[in-house]
């Protein structure tokens, strides 16, 4: 829960937004939200120290130093989901295309196994979308699958890092922060504010199918 993470962060330590954006495997811009309460929803802080995630002595020492990045303390070995696709939360999975599009746009050295593991579809999907034959192919927008929440920031640099590699080229710099932040952040709370608007009408719709009505009750 990288985002709980970071709320807690922001308003419990001095830490540097880049060292919890470091940290919580965020975008600078997240944690910029986060501390500007421009999300959907005041989020719940998680205390990483109680969840055995990171010391005191590795926040005081970051405090105290800002370049310092703090270390995650290792806990018991989970068992993991090693195949199959990413789990994607169905309120984003219509997002997908969105963020495909973006990565082919944007980062075309990067493959499509590679954007798989990232977004969580499939290769056909993807070959549908850089061939402009998917069924939906008018309504997709290109957008960045960070902000959708498809993916962090640090495997999205690491898999263009990877791919740029691989071609022999210099791995582009990201620069959007020396853009408009503003712009930015206010498309990140947009984003933030459709998913929980998705969110909610998904909880509900689960909620009016699992009341009873008076002809059910009747039927008993």
């Amino acid at each position: 829960m990288p985002h709980a993470t970071a709320s807690w962060l922001v308003d419990n330590t001095a830490l540097s937004f880049e060292q919890i954006a470091d940290f919580c495997g965020l975008h600078i811009l997240e944690v910029q939200a986060i501390a500007d309460d421009t999300a959907a929803t005041k989020l719940t802080g998680r205390d990483p120290i109680r969840a055995h995630e990171v010391t005191q002595g590795e926040i005081d020492k970051a405090q105290a130093d800002p370049d310092y990045r703090m270390q995650m303390t290792k806990g018991p070995e989970q068992v993991r989901r090693t195949k199959g696709p990413r789990y994607t939360p169905v309120s984003k999975r219509s997002d997908k295309p969105d963020g495909i599009a973006w990565i082919i746009r944007n980062h075309p050295e990067i493959s499509d196994g590679a954007i798989s593991n990232l977004i969580g579809t499939t290769r056909t999907t993807i070959a549908a979308i850089r061939d402009k034959s998917h069924w939906n192919i008018a309504n997709i927008t290109p957008k960045d699958p960070v902000t959708l929440g498809l993916t962090t920031q640090r495997e999205l640099d690491a898999a263009v890092g990877k791919a740029a590699k691989a071609a022999g080229i210099e791995a582009p710099v990201d620069t959007r922060l020396e853009g408009d932040r503003e712009a930015l952040i206010a498309e990140l709370r947009q984003q933030r504010e459709q998913s929980a608007r998705d969110l909610d009408a998904v909880e509900q719709g689960e909620a009016a199918r699992a009341e009873p009505t008076a002809e059910t009750l009747f039927k008993r």
